[in-house]
């Protein structure tokens, strides 16, 4: 059984890793990671099958403060709103202070024009830890359920 206290922090990850996306406030988004922290966006079916080939894969915070900055300065994209729905949070027992977590997601993104539209929708498979008492990504593990993504993806999921 894992303890109200910590199922709320870890819960509330989630909500504010959300919100930070969704408010564009993406360079105070990566402190909800681990510096030796693993961010991947795979498609359902690599995973399903254990295969490695991924959309995207980060090593490392660093390596996601590379994409920001490269998002902030030099890619060309199209101008976007996020909106993440995250449901079904499952938390798992701890293994070494670690805690396996999993949940659904679902990205809508409205264009300049005010066309909303799904953008992509799938699961997280993650490792959460704590650092001086706040939870922290060391693993997260973006499962897409398909391979095709409509537009750039420019900004996390």
């Amino acid at each position: 059984m894992i303890a109200t206290e910590t199922r709320q922090a870890i819960s509330d990850l989630y909500a504010n890793y959300a919100y930070y996306i969704d408010a564009d406030r993406l360079e105070e988004w990566l402190d909800f990671f681990t510096p030796d922290c693993v961010y991947k966006i795979i498609p359902r079916e690599n995973a399903a099958a254990g295969l490695p080939l991924s959309v995207m894969l980060c090593e490392n915070r660093n390596m996601l403060r590379d994409r920001v900055v490269s998002l902030r300065e030099a890619n060309i994209y199209n101008l976007h709103v996020d909106r993440h729905f995250i449901s079904g949070l499952r938390i798992e027992a701890p293994e070494n202070g670690v805690y396996p977590v999993q949940a659904n997601y679902a990205v809508y993104q409205t264009t300049a024009e005010g066309v909303s539209m799904l953008f992509s929708v799938g699961a997280y498979d993650d490792k959460v830890t704590f650092v001086n008492g706040v939870p922290r990504f060391k693993e997260k593990i973006v499962v897409i359920d398909t391979a095709a993504i409509i537009n750039l993806l420019a900004t996390p999921l």
